[in-house]
């Protein structure tokens, strides 16, 4: 798919459905259109609302650049969720909530690497949902007209979190007929031997080789609507329904194993774990105290050594989803009743269920885990051989003595899930019309509510292991000590799948369930006005000036229910958050030359907005200056210049307010504290890791410098999380551009746009490290240091109960220093008419990422991590990413024929970057790990309409079955156990994809 730059979205077109024809001219001309600037035509009564701006006129044009992906290019995908529609745009931040273990299956956008806070989206120009617990998901595929993206700030027009830009949903309404919707898509893959394959047969897995085909994936979407009473009236409504199947992580030779190397350029070794099928014992006692069993994987009733090695120590993450799977049903409608030109009332509503899971092996957990003492197992136990009784019992063997033991054990059965079920409503509804020529109105709201239950697995139940291991023969019959329900586990043999058994250890478990709800209340009312009808307009202008006049009330709620069995297992507590702004804002829009010698076009347009949030004391404002030239038709010049600012959200603001305490892990925490050496029993004190400069910033007399009294207990300070107010953050976003339409090339339009973006006060979380390794690294600077609130005594701990004010390390969510976002875009289309033969569309879209990173503090360097990875450079963006989409159309529309061309650019580790700020010191560089080449993807549809009311499409995604690039430490870099960047690459192999639309 590819994506061109669109500007203009057409508003209540009452037309009805159109046959789906799949060609490219469904999308060319608002392509062309929209790189220009120029809104494309409208049909019927229809209005042109440009993305981007709330002023309604025919000849609206846009002064930042905007990219939109139409229905014909969502159709050649065959995507079946918004997250893949988004993907391959240069100006998203690829995410993979579908290909993600521990994903809770929301499905977020993030322009320019900026997150999903800072994004705004909208479905038919009105807000999403709130921004904690939005789930794209609520929006079907099968019913997008178009997506526009508009990247740089927008709140002077949108409000708060438009920092980044904004995503605006277009949805196909007003339909009068009937269209089914099809697809089907599964992989189709080559798994081959590699580097992971060979790692893992080191350790005793058996890798999967060959070819599969799996992952499949279908959609099916129905939509009807009708006009009644001469078109005045227009009702529609659709159900979607989509299913995954699940890819486990073994189904791909890529993935066989969790590639691990310790240490720069170390050896490769797989991930593994004590929780294998042959069960895994320590004793806690005696003379093997310590030392590490599993049983025999032949079946044999004897303990050989823990490690390496076919059925001993077990692939932890074999099963895990590599794709999740899932069930999704959504359903909805849309109204409209236009009872005169001034008053027309319209109402939608979306409702989805979506249903994913995250799978894990079903075990019995170390004793550790219940932060209790080892398990006990009777000596006289008959499950145990000669030779284990007498490892785990020595001369106790034989006796009813119990001892103390460690026992694991991965059972050979199902596995458990988690299992995450997100459901949502968002319901709009208003009036709006014409006021005479001059006028419009809109007056209308949205309604939100998102829900989340996570329903958790559980540990099985510490008494219950207990009861099971101790075990006695009676009459034959291996018969728990404790009675009653119990059933006895044999540990001490290989591939137990007792489902009884594992029926009784995680029987009678409270559940542990979160149930998280976000709403939504939002309240507008716009206005907009063209003067030029009262004759204000520039002398030397024909179009007047226009104005979108709007005040606004929103409301963010955030509730949670916790039931005990989740406290007990994650800890936390019930919460109810919420927050409320209002808003008001103006825009105006100034033709100040047109149709001129050597100007064409010359516009100005402005915006302000005035915000108040109930969690602030404080008002703030954002504006926007944008400015249009074209001395000719063929060429505009354009740019834009806002403030913009993002209240935080009712979850930020909570964090930052709320104070809790904790403990700071480590084996040494209080850098002033003297240094701790044990030597055989013998404690030895050294000099302490930081200076006695540092130490005296962070208000230590010189005279506690080194004293043992600084010891924290247990080696553990005490860390105050909250107590912050956290204001907005501002973002000053510059976008200047040009755009091309050469009149002796038909067909061309190209543009080329600048983007530069700058957050101060950017809100995010910091932890205790953040302080105390900042305040080293800056040799006592305040910024950090003040960080670290020394009691009178000078101590670093406090006891939570008493509230302390002093004696703890800072940390939380505040607001730090800035992020920065700056690159190049660049979008063309072209139409290349070819007589009978047909016509040739070229379509593209690429950007350059210059900067990507920001800086921590006002005395730590920047952080530029464009094209880099690992080190805290988490953004995954390569310099340079493109597509190309050609299409070949039959001049009667029944074939046609689209090639796409995905282009990812390299990525170096940045340890290998050669820049300290992001790690790039010689020490670190690599010679292994270090380069991720550029990578080349290529996608095919075909697409046949028959008799205009079918059409049948054949899809090929990453035709080559190309396989994806191979890291070890995956999960440092991208949150993945699958030695690849899931996010960034097609991890899973070519997508063989049938799709079908057919209209009644």
């Amino acid at each position: 798919m590819l994506a061109a730059p669109a500007t203009a979205q057409i508003a209540n077109d009452t037309n009805s459905i159109q046959p789906q024809t799949d060609t490219a001219a469904d999308s060319s001309s608002v392509k062309a259109a929209t790189i220009s600037g120029q809104a494309p035509d409208s049909s019927g009564d229809g209005e042109i609302v440009v993305t981007g701006t709330r002023i309604v006129r025919p000849n609206s044009t846009a002064a930042a650049p905007i990219t939109s992906v139409t229905a014909a290019d969502i159709r050649a995908q065959a995507p079946i969720n918004v997250e893949e529609v988004l993907n391959r745009l240069p100006q998203i931040s690829p995410d993979s909530q579908q290909n993600y273990q521990d994903s809770d299956g929301r499905q977020r956008i993030k322009l320019r690497s900026l997150g999903f806070e800072r994004t705004l989206v909208l479905v038919d120009g009105k807000r999403l949902g709130t921004q904690n617990g939005q789930d794209t998901n609520i929006i079907p595929v099968a019913l997008i007209e178009r997506v526009d993206v508009l990247t740089g700030g927008a709140s002077s027009v949108y409000g708060s979190d438009a920092v980044a830009g904004v995503v605006n949903f277009v949805m196909k309404q007003n339909f009068t007929g009937v269209r089914i919707d099809a697809n089907y898509n599964f992989y189709n893959h080559v798994n081959k031997s590699n580097l992971v394959t060979q790692t893992a047969q080191n350790s005793g897995f058996s890798p999967r080789l060959g070819q599969v085909n799996d992952g499949g994936r279908a959609d099916l979407a129905l939509t009807a609507g009708t006009s009644l009473f001469d078109g005045k009236l227009n009702m529609s409504g659709f159900v979607n329904y989509r299913h995954a199947d699940l890819v486990p992580y073994d189904a791909r030779s890529t993935s066989a194993c969790q590639l691990i190397q310790t240490g720069k350029d170390g050896p490769l070794s797989c991930s593994l774990s004590t929780y294998s099928v042959s069960g895994f014992v320590s004793p806690g006692s005696g003379t093997n105290a310590g030392r590490q069993f599993v049983n025999d994987p032949n079946g044999t009733r004897t303990f050989v050594p823990y490690g390496t090695g076919v059925g001993n120590a077990a692939n932890p993450y074999d099963g895990y989803s590599y794709q999740r799977q899932d069930n999704r049903v959504n359903a909805g409608g849309f109204v409209t009743l236009k009872l005169s030109p001034e008053f027309e009332v319209y109402g939608s509503a979306l409702w989805f269920r979506d249903k994913s899971i995250n799978r894990y092996p079903t075990r019995v957990f170390a004793a550790a885990n219940y932060g209790s003492d080892l398990f006990r197992v009777n000596c006289n136990n008959p499950f145990l051989s000669t030779q284990q009784a007498g490892i785990l019992c020595g001369t106790a063997a034989g006796t009813a003595t119990t001892v103390p033991v460690d026992v694991r054990y991965r059972f050979n059965a199902p596995f458990m899930t988690d299992t995450y079920t997100n459901t949502g409503i968002r319901a709009t509804g208003g009036v709006r019309g014409k006021v005479g020529d001059a006028w419009t109105y809109d007056i209308g709201g949205v309604f939100s509510r998102n829900q989340q239950i996570w329903d958790s697995s559980r540990l099985p139940n510490f008494d219950r292991v207990n009861n099971s291991l101790n075990v006695v023969n009676v009459n034959g019959t291996p018969t728990c000590v404790s009675g009653g329900a119990c059933v006895p586990f044999d540990a001490f043999s290989a591939g137990n799948g007792n489902q009884a058994l594992i029926n009784y250890l995680y029987g009678d478990l409270d559940p542990a369930r979160q149930k998280t709800v976000g709403l939504l209340y939002d309240v507008q009312a716009n206005m907009t006005g063209d003067l030029g009808r009262y004759g204000i307009t520039s002398p030397l202008a024909t179009d007047g000036v226009a104005f979108a006049l709007g005040t606004e009330f929103r409301k963010d709620r955030q509730f949670s229910e916790l039931t005990p069995g989740f406290i007990e297992d994650y800890g936390g507590a019930p919460s109810d958050l919420s927050q409320h702004v209002w808003e008001s804002n103006i825009e105006v829009q100034a033709p100040l030359i047109q149709d001129r010698p050597f100007a064409h076009l010359l516009q100005a347009n402005g915006g302000y907005r005035l915000s108040k949030y109930s969690s602030n004391p404080n008002k703030f404002t954002t504006w926007k200056i944008e400015g249009l030239y074209a001395p000719v038709a063929d060429l505009t010049l354009r740019a834009s210049f806002n403030k913009a600012q993002r209240a935080p959200t009712v979850v930020e603001a909570y964090q930052a307010s709320n104070i809790s305490f904790s403990r700071q892990g480590g084996s040494q925490n209080d850098f002033c504290a003297p240094t701790v050496t044990n030597t055989n029993g013998t404690i030895t004190y050294g000099t302490p890791i930081a200076s006695r400069e540092v130490c005296r910033a962070t208000g230590l007399s010189d005279a506690l410098y080194g004293s043992t009294t600084l010891l924290c207990p247990n080696d553990q300070c005490t860390v105050r999380s909250g107590g912050f107010t956290a204001d907005p953050e501002t973002a000053y976003t510059q976008t200047y551009g040009l755009v091309v339409k050469p009149r002796f090339i038909k067909g061309l339009v190209f543009s080329v746009d600048r983007y530069r973006i700058k957050i101060n006060n950017s809100l995010g979380y910091n932890d205790d490290s953040y302080y105390t390794d900042g305040c080293q690294r800056s040799n006592g600077d305040p910024f950090f240091c003040s960080g670290i609130v020394r009691a009178a005594n000078g101590t670093l701990y406090a006891a939570a109960s008493g509230n302390p004010t002093s004696g703890f390390i800072r940390a939380g969510t505040t607001n730090y220093y800035y992020s920065i976002a700056r690159g190049w875009d660049f979008q063309g289309s072209y139409a290349l008419g070819l007589g009978s033969v047909g016509r040739l569309d070229f379509d593209f879209n690429g950007s350059l990422t210059t900067f990507a990173g920001g800086q921590d503090s006002p005395v730590q360097p920047q952080r530029n991590c464009t094209g880099y990875f690992a080190n805290g450079c988490s953004q995954l963006l390569p310099k340079w990413t493109h597509g190309l989409r050609t299409t070949y159309s039959t001049s009667d529309g029944i074939f046609n024929a689209s090639f796409n061309w995905r282009y990812i650019g390299s990525l170096t580790s940045a340890n290998n970057s050669g820049d300290a700020a992001i790690g790039g010191t010689p020490d670190r560089a690599q010679t292994t790990f270090y380069r991720i080449a550029p990578a080349s993807y290529f996608d095919l549809a075909l697409t046949f309409n028959i008799a205009r009311q079918f059409a049948f499409r054949v899809i090929a995604n990453n035709l080559l079955d190309k396989n994806p690039p191979i890291l070890a430490n995956s999960y440092n870099i991208s949150l993945a156990r699958n030695n690849t960047i899931p996010q960034r690459y097609d991890a899973l192999g070519r997508q063989i994809a049938i799709g079908t639309t057919i209209t009644f």
